[in-house]
């Protein structure tokens, strides 16, 4: 367990407030790192000498913001998690703002171009072999979940080799959502995959290839059609034609699906 550093003094106005504003900022900061126990309810009550009910009321806020994980019978833990932060905050905005699906993909598209523009510059040589290897792996996957897990793989790690962290973060949260709707307008059939999120091996190949020649220009180009390729096959896909008769842009679509994703991921998604 770790006890959090003593609080700021507390002023008039909603102490819970003022609560969840110290413990975030000692859960951003790292003085309460992730998986830190935190104090028990009267431990927290008796430091920063409030009622019971008021220092409940700031851990319901902290865990629905994602900071911290309670669960019956086990003390609250800490959640320091910048991925699962972005991911919900992403899918909150896209949920409120009532995104479309081929927006929120035009988004990847630009992002990953950029990523490919700083691969070029940035990228050793063992980070392109190691994206050539993901790209390879992606192409030889004959079912839907080990395909599209592999194609995760791929982008990933193509966003990784741009040595931009915030970049990085972005293409990955966006990239579970591209490939979380191509396997659900798929129907989870290897046929229906294959027009909506599989092939294209060899337009993956041709960017690997673009990088490791360190042509940024090509590289980018490859990279907007290829999400231009995704975004007409999405659209395209039999499914998405029934679902826009009543949702056009596939945004209550999306809203759903986040609803029930809204954490997005797994450690092993986000390596």
């Amino acid at each position: 367990m770790v006890t959090p550093q003593p609080p700021a003094k507390l002023y008039r106005g909603r102490v819970a407030d003022q609560i969840v504003e110290d413990l975030r900022n000692q859960i951003l900061s790292g003085a309460l790192p992730d998986g830190a126990r935190l104090p028990s309810e009267r431990e927290l009550a008796a430091l920063y000498d409030v009622s019971g009910p008021t220092v409940r009321e700031a851990v319901r806020v902290l865990t629905a913001m994602g900071l911290l994980n309670t669960r019956n019978g086990s003390r609250t833990t800490v959640v320091a998690d910048g991925y699962t932060l972005l991911a919900m905050s992403i899918a909150s905005v896209v949920q409120f703002e009532k995104m479309s699906a081929i927006d929120v993909l035009g988004v990847l598209g630009a992002l990953n171009s950029y990523a490919v523009q700083q691969a070029v510059e940035r990228a050793s040589d063992d980070d392109i072999a190691g994206l050539r290897n993901a790209a390879e792996q992606a192409g030889e996957r004959p079912d839907v979940g080990s395909s599209a897990t592999a194609l995760k793989h791929f982008f990933v790690t193509l966003s990784a080799i741009s040595h931009n962290p915030l970049l990085a973060a972005l293409c990955r949260v966006i990239t579970e959502i591209q490939i979380g709707l191509a396997v659900e307008l798929s129907g989870g059939s290897p046929q229906g995959w294959l027009k909506v999120g599989g092939a294209l091996h060899e337009m993956r190949m041709e960017i690997v290839e673009a990088i490791a020649q360190r042509d940024a220009a090509r590289a980018a180009q490859l990279v907007h059609d290829y999400h231009h390729a995704v975004i007409t096959r999405t659209q395209s896909a039999p499914r998405a034609k029934e679902i826009r008769e009543t949702d056009p842009g596939l945004a209550a679509f999306l809203s759903s699906w986040l609803r029930s994703n809204s954490r997005l991921g797994t450690p092993d998604a986000r390596s």
